[in-house]
């Protein structure tokens, strides 16, 4: 099981810098931070933009590896996040992660630059275009498409990154056609629960939801010759689905709770001093350390 910490980008960078090097020293896996114009009622508050963050992590670490929890087609050109992904690519050394998912309903980045509002089908549709191009550019370095929502019009992503034969995409989706994109496209699949299902979960909720979910997407790879084995999964807690940082006996239970129900890497929120993701973060380091020191 790899473990992996988010950390919003909600404090200056002195701090996130502090907190990123922590997980590097200790043996986390990866780290990753939400990619938003803005979020919740965090907005009026500090808020780095992801790219940028990550790119500095990325001098200030020398080996976890860096990824967006998760990118969207909100407000995201394929074509330009991509050309991003390969300069972060580069510079942390074939460490970056590319998470992407198909966008809130609701909240600031469905219309802040002035987008109109979609339909569920329509959202559906641009975020399998959205992944299409990016896959392309991630692995080709070069793509042309002409699609509903993107075009790309001799498109080139040179030098390409470090990570071949392409730099990873983990691809949130917790309905069938997210799951069928993750088996076509993804190097690794993203669950944060359901929400259409009520939260927050306990251990044993969250467990039984993931585990229901690992089965669809096995099911669909199956579909789609796909080996699930070659799919990571990762679930990010802390919002719907439970984290167990309370203490590291309860951390080590709901990691292998996760493993039982087929899944790869475990994804919790540093702590905050108030909602979202309310915590103690001065103990974070002794909850995950037995656990990543033990891979």
């Amino acid at each position: 099981m790899r473990i992996g910490v988010a950390i919003l980008p909600d404090v200056a960078w002195p701090e996130w810098r502090r907190r990123v090097q922590l997980l590097d020293d200790i043996g986390v896996e990866h780290a990753w931070t939400y990619d938003h114009l803005a979020w919740r009622d965090l907005r009026d508050g500090p808020w780095l933009a992801a790219m940028p963050l990550l790119t500095a992590a990325a001098t200030a670490t020398d080996r976890i590896r860096l990824g967006t929890l998760v990118a969207s087609p909100n407000f995201r050109h394929p074509v330009l996040f991509a050309k991003e992904l390969v300069a972060l690519d580069r510079i942390s050394d074939g460490r970056a992660i590319a998470g992407v998912g198909a966008g809130a309903v609701t909240g600031w980045d469905t219309h802040m630059l002035g987008q109109a509002e979609l339909t569920g089908r329509e959202r559906a549709d641009r975020y399998a275009e959205f992944v299409e191009v990016l896959a392309l550019l991630l692995r080709d370095g070069a793509a042309s498409y002409q699609g509903k929502w993107y075009v790309a019009d001799e498109a080139r992503t040179h030098p390409g990154p470090v990570q071949q034969p392409r730099l990873p995409l983990a691809i949130a989706a917790s309905g069938p056609g997210g799951m069928r994109l993750a088996a076509e496209h993804g190097d690794t699949w993203i669950t944060t629960g359901d929400m259409r299902a009520d939260g927050p979960l306990d251990v044993e909720g969250s467990v039984r939801l993931v585990g229901e979910q690992v089965q669809r997407l096995s099911e669909i790879c199956t579909e789609s010759g796909r080996d699930l084995a070659t799919l990571p999964r990762l679930v990010s807690t802390g919002g719907q689905l439970a984290s167990g940082l309370e203490s590291a006996d309860a951390f080590a239970d709901a990691v292998g709770r996760y493993a039982e129900a087929g899944v790869t890497d475990v994804v919790v929120h540093w702590p905050r001093p108030r909602p979202p993701y309310e915590g103690d973060d001065s103990t974070l380091a002794e909850v995950l350390a037995p656990l990543v020191q033990r891979r």
